[in-house]
């Protein structure tokens, strides 16, 4: 290897953006410094917006937040910064005078409050743990918030007490009577997310000595891991708060039975279940404005995460439920309500896009309003929309539109003078009959600087979940635009499993892990070359995560032949072991129709370890060591499948990366590892 200059060393210390500065093909160094805009919050009069930005700094591999707000009714008005760093969900006091957020300045994650026409913040709470989320209440008065404590403490002071023992105890092994013993990227320590209401006093202080509104209920308010505050919700009077919460005891990792619950914010009573005769997932409440009623979100299949999500109106006095959009067959994201409570807005997939829509609350008829792209969080501005968008070539920017969806505008540029020096590919989304005759859509992606007549190797990317989709959005770890940029043409198939489809199409995958997609994907495969001349399809290699990189290593053993290479990222390996291995059982247990012990026979139908006797193709392996979702032990089998075989393999190992690669560092080397892997393999003969 040749010794790198001082020069070069120097500027890759400080960032990768300087040595991309002329024009060129998008790649991995643009794709970490791009900056993150956040979803919008609009003030209670809905002339402002607040939101956060995250930016990177490369030199100290990590991301930075900013406080931001908008003026929607000055014309031409740009954005101001009103807080510099470590600042992140804003929420505005009643007034709209101020923005609170989170910010762990003082050393632990605090609210503070900052005015929103700029000034010093101020910290306003002093709790001795950590607050993860809080939301205000409708007058301003009140703050709800969750926090991690011990649930058999009377108070917040009691964990720190147990915690802070913890920290300074030489000896470091736990005991676990129960399961989860790890859950994402974490282990266990005992504590549970726990919902909390607290006032303000005169000096704009909050109290200190908060209510506990989720006493009593053995479960995580909000979910874990990924929860946020859009799972509880005041009432319009104040009076109560709703959450979404599962009560399962030593069976929660083989329940998915969240219910929505009602508590009086001042925690005289205990939380009553409202959802309790559905043994499947309701979700985030959302109050009509009149308080009457209370609409949230429902699945019907137990043990099912990624059943339909169906719109439901409680009445809050009777005790009636009725679905609202029973012949929308689209899952919905969390609600918004229309000031005069006849719309609810929401977002959902949709064959490849991901738009805003609006269903009428008397009759369930979703439209679309927003489309082309992804719908990435939005929110009610007066009679106005405010909507964070973004596609495949622009990431996400604020955009202002009325509530038909009409007069769409963008208020924001903040990647525009980066944007300007890349070249993306263009793309186009093609259909095909896949399995059972079904229509299956894909898209092509051309690589950057395309020339008509020339052909191109290939990536041939998979998706995960497996109930997910390719979308037409800006993705953050599998981007195509990333392989377009490095001189390949990308195929993408959404097969049977995908969401945006409808419900049947998703479903179609569960115990079918190994069939039915790969048809898919064999006869998507097919149509692209057919369809699109500038594919080069003996230079070409496919690449998947999650199931995705399941089905790169099945692929391996059932339908090697088209590929150069293959790359697998944090993929199953073994589906016996990884039944056992994994944390969030229902998952496992609702795709292979079981448990392992009692259908054995399931879990061996699509494992891709039996059939590694007929692996030969060059492969590259990537896991995360906090990978507890797929643990490392299972790309460790590939690699060492892959080892003994003899086939050409290399294994590229992140002990600090979870399920995915986040920190800018990694997944700078992450893309240029895997796009040497592919260059080597599909370089011209």
């Amino acid at each position: 290897m040749k010794p790198l200059s001082a020069a070069l060393v120097a500027a890759l210390a400080v960032g990768p953006a300087l040595a991309v500065a002329a024009p060129h093909p998008f790649n991995a160094q643009d794709l970490v410094m791009m900056d993150r805009v956040g979803d919008p919050v609009a003030s209670p009069d809905g002339r402002h917006v607040a939101f956060s930005v995250r930016s990177t700094d490369y030199a100290a591999n990590k991301g930075v937040n900013s406080l931001w707000v908008l003026d929607l009714g000055a014309r031409d008005a740009g954005p101001r910064k009103l807080v510099d760093a470590d600042a992140s969900d804003p929420r505005w006091s009643a007034d709209g005078k101020n923005i609170y957020f989170l910010s762990s300045k003082s050393g632990s994650s605090q609210i503070w409050r900052v005015p929103a026409a700029g000034g010093t913040p101020v910290q306003v709470s002093r709790y001795p743990l950590d607050v993860d989320n809080f939301t205000l209440s409708p007058d301003g008065t009140h703050v709800a918030l969750s926090m991690a404590v011990y649930t058999d403490c009377a108070d917040l002071a009691c964990t720190k007490q147990r915690l802070d023992a913890r920290e300074k105890d030489k000896a470091t092994g736990r005991s676990y009577d129960r399961l989860f013993v790890r859950h994402w990227d974490a282990w266990s320590d005992g504590r549970r997310s726990q919902l909390y209401v607290d006032g303000f006093g005169a000096d704009g202080a909050l109290s200190g000595a908060p209510a506990w509104v989720s006493k009593g209920l053995d479960g995580d308010v909000p979910s874990k891991p990924y929860g946020d505050a859009g799972e509880y919700a005041f009432s319009p009077d104040g009076k109560t708060v709703y959450f979404g919460l599962r009560v399962a005891g030593k069976s929660e990792p083989w329940s998915t039975n969240f219910d929505v619950y009602a508590a009086p914010a001042d925690g005289a009573a205990a939380p009553r279940d409202l959802t309790a005769g559905n043994p499947a997932w309701d979700a985030y409440p959302a109050p009509a404005p009149d308080g009457k009623t209370l609409y949230y979100l429902a699945m019907k299949t137990p043990g099912f995460e990624a059943d339909r999500f169906a719109i439901m109106a409680l009445d809050l006095a009777s005790g009636a439920t009725r679905e609202v959009d029973p012949h929308w067959d689209r899952s919905a994201g969390p609600l918004k309500v229309s000031a005069d409570g006849r719309t609810l807005y929401t977002t959902a997939d949709d064959w490849g896009q991901h738009p805003l829509f609006a269903v009428d609350v008397a009759s369930g008829k979703a439209t679309r309003l927003v489309d082309g792209g992804t719908v990435t969080g939005f929110d009610l501005a007066g009679k106005r929309l405010v909507l964070g968008r973004q596609d495949f070539k622009h990431p996400t920017d604020l955009y202002v539109a009325e509530p038909s969806g009409k007069r769409l505008a963008q208020l924001t540029h903040f990647n525009a003078e980066r944007l300007k020096d890349i070249r993306f590919g263009d793309y186009e989304f093609f259909t095909f009959k896949g399995w059972n005759g079904d229509t299956v859509q894909g898209y092509v992606v051309k690589p950057a600087g395309y020339e008509k007549g020339k052909k191109y190797p290939v990536a041939f990317l998979i998706h995960g979940g497996p109930q997910g989709a390719w979308s037409n959005d800006f993705h953050y770890r599998w981007n195509p635009q990333t392989y377009a940029g490095a001189g390949f043409a990308v195929v993408t198939v959404n097969f049977h499993g995908s969401t945006g489809y409808g419900q049947a199409f998703t479903d179609a995958i569960s115990q079918h892990w190994g069939d039915r997609p790969l048809e898919d994907l064999q006869k998507g495969w097919q149509a692209a070359l057919d369809k699109y001349a500038f594919l080069d399809g003996d230079r070409a290699c496919a690449l998947g995560a999650s199931y995705g990189g399941y089905m790169v290593y099945w692929m391996a053993g059932v339908w090697n032949r088209p590929w150069k290479c293959l790359v697998d990222h944090d993929g199953v390996f073994d589906t016996r072991m990884m039944y056992y291995a994994t944390e969030e059982l229902w998952f496992e247990e609702h795709e292979n129709g079981g448990t392992q012990f009692e259908h054995p026979e399931n879990y061996e139908a699509f494992n891709p370890l039996n059939h590694v006797k007929d692996w030969r193709v060059p492969m590259l392996v990537v896991h995360g060591g906090r990978d507890y979702r797929i643990p490392e032990t299972q790309g460790l089998g590939a690699f060492t499948a892959l080892q003994r075989r003899g086939i050409e393999s290399r294994l590229l190992y992140f002990p600090d990366e979870n399920h995915w690669v986040t920190k800018p560092q990694n997944s700078v080397l992450w893309h240029r590892t895997v796009e040497d892997w592919l260059k080597r393999w599909t370089a011209a003969p």
